[in-house]
């Protein structure tokens, strides 16, 4: 058979293997090994070099120095999702925002973009902000399809807001410095907070009934909630801004971050050994099942390349006649048809190894750089929307296990108006680079 053949083959074995739900991390695996000894001229040949692979793929894939930054950050996810900073941070913006009409459900949001700068984590971010956000929009009384798609959506922003597992995985695969994708993700994971709250004044004043005015909340309240997310921020500020000032690179900031959100769990939390533990455990189960994930996407990248289907896919793009901004539009559609079907993390390991070397080769009127810190932050956004998309939804599935009693219909109704919006995002960025770029090129000044 033609190797070329044998790679889409491949691929179209491996869509269907995902698509009848057996983990990404086996399907690649599956695929890559036996992939790479069909590929070779002898199957003697071929059972040596994967054999060979097989026994320093695993080292040299795992001893990158820019991994050991994952698990810090997830565990400090972890952390503040077992310490009540959630709960801290939907009060505080319930005091500022809630007496506005729609304003309880702005405050979910922001309530889900503070808890993504410590968390990481889209899913984590829906499921905590969820337990705390959805009886309070039950209580006031919102709608339905308002109050779990605003919670859905509001998830989301824990992809892009740093620190962000996902983007940390996008610059190790393109070979970006991490510290630059943070700031590149800032001000877009700012305009998305703010958007989303025009999403919701928008929603409340079109659809009659669906986001009261909540009530007014006394001074002295609103100074105490207030001042009890000042952990958070002073938190986001050590590890964050420690980062953007290089004081210290995202590995010992995420281990600092750590220390400081176990210490506010112990004083002012009542932080459990039972809790630290089972973070830890959660912690380890994410982390394997990441490094599992790139094991797999570097097999199947492995017997990919020996069947030419990347080198193809490019040639055939760049002789298509399509213009640049034209193939990035194509490129933005497959990831939204794979948000379907994979989870976020799964997309980016698996599409951006395929996609971003026909990106690198296309003329945006950028320097090489630019472009793949550009493109990360694009992607990440389409990503985001994967989240929220039929059939797969994430983000929707975990928010319908908190609200049992709302129809998923219902929800994938109440993040529509949110996906929209982050279309008019998507646009925004990709007609004004500079809005990606702005931070860095500050930074780097």
């Amino acid at each position: 058979m033609d190797n070329l053949a044998l790679g889409f083959g491949g691929l179209g074995v491996l869509f269907l293997l995902i698509a009848i739900r057996v983990p990404i991390a086996y399907s690649m695996i599956v695929v890559g090994l036996p992939g790479t000894v069909m590929a070779m001229p002898k199957t003697e040949l071929g059972l040596r070099i994967v054999f060979n692979q097989l026994k320093d793929l695993g080292y040299a894939q795992f001893s990158n120095y820019d991994l050991s930054v994952l698990p810090m950050f997830i565990l400090m996810g972890g952390l503040a999702s077992r310490t009540g900073l959630s709960r801290a941070l939907f009060r505080a913006a319930n005091a500022w925002l809630g007496r506005m009409r729609g304003g309880v459900a702005m405050a979910a949001l922001v309530g889900c973009a503070g808890f993504g700068a410590l968390c990481g984590s889209s899913t984590a971010t829906a499921s905590t902000m969820g337990q705390v956000a959805l009886p309070e929009l039950k209580r006031y009384k919102f709608s339905n399809s308002l109050a779990t798609g605003t919670v859905a959506a509001g998830g989301t922003l824990g992809i892009l807001i740093p620190p962000s597992v996902v983007l940390i995985v996008y610059a190790i695969i393109v070979e970006a410095n991490i510290v630059t994708m943070f700031a590149a993700a800032l001000i877009p994971g700012i305009l998305a907070l703010f958007l989303f709250m025009v999403t919701v004044a928008i929603y409340v004043r079109l659809v009659p009934g669906s986001g009261p005015e909540g009530e007014r909340v006394p001074r002295h309240e609103v100074v105490a909630a207030t001042l009890g997310v000042i952990p958070v921020a002073v938190i986001f500020g050590i590890v964050i801004g420690g980062i953007y000032a290089g004081i210290y690179n995202p590995t010992p900031a995420a281990a600092i971050g750590v220390v400081l959100v176990a210490l506010y769990g112990v004083v002012h939390a009542g932080l459990t050994w039972r809790a630290f533990i089972d973070a830890l455990l959660e912690t380890a189960r994410t982390t394997g099942m990441i490094y599992l994930i790139l094991f797999g996407a570097e097999l199947l990248k492995i017997f990919m390349a020996r069947a030419g289907v990347p080198q193809a896919a490019a040639n055939y793009l760049m002789s298509s006649g399509l213009g640049a901004y034209e193939i990035l539009a194509l490129v933005i559609i497959a990831f939204l048809i794979f948000g379907c079907l994979m989870d976020s993390l799964s997309m980016v390991i698996l599409a951006i190894p395929f996609f971003w070397p026909v990106i690198a080769g296309l003329d945006f009127g950028l320097t090489p750089y630019d472009t793949k810190i550009w493109f990360g932050i694009v992607i990440l956004i389409v990503v985001e929307l994967g989240l929220i998309t039929p059939p797969v939804g994430l983000n929707v599935f975990i928010i319908n296990q908190l609200a049992k009693d709302v129809p998923m219909r219902q929800t994938f109704a109440g993040v529509m108006p949110f996906f929209a919006m982050e279309i008019v995002r998507v646009v925004l960025l990709v007609a004004f680079p500079a809005i990606t770029l702005l931070l860095p090129h500050l930074l780097s000044n």
